[in-house]
């Protein structure tokens, strides 16, 4: 069993069940750089590493216009309409 605890209060952690994994990764995959410093960088590692790992997932990069903002409708649109999974960099 796997314990994710909440980082809003540690005090009680909250005890969840992780999804069985089928062991393979397919589809597409979205890489959302929301323009910190560095974030681009993490995302650019990550892409190379899942090219080696999984080479038949499709990798499509994003860029938030800013971090400081909520992204906008049409590019959670496009992301939704177009991507299986999402990694989002948050990185400073």
């Amino acid at each position: 069993m796997t314990i994710i605890l909440d980082p809003t209060d540690e005090r009680e952690p909250v005890e969840r069940q992780v999804t069985k994994r089928s062991g393979s990764l397919s589809g597409v995959i979205g890489l959302l750089d929301i323009s910190k410093p560095r974030g681009n960088i993490m995302l650019d590692e990550l892409e190379k590493l899942l090219a080696q790992k999984a080479p038949d997932v499709t990798i499509r990069r994003f860029t938030k216009p800013t971090f400081a903002k909520p992204c906008p409708d049409a590019l959670r649109h496009e992301i939704r309409d177009t991507c299986d999974f999402l990694v989002e960099a948050l990185a400073d």
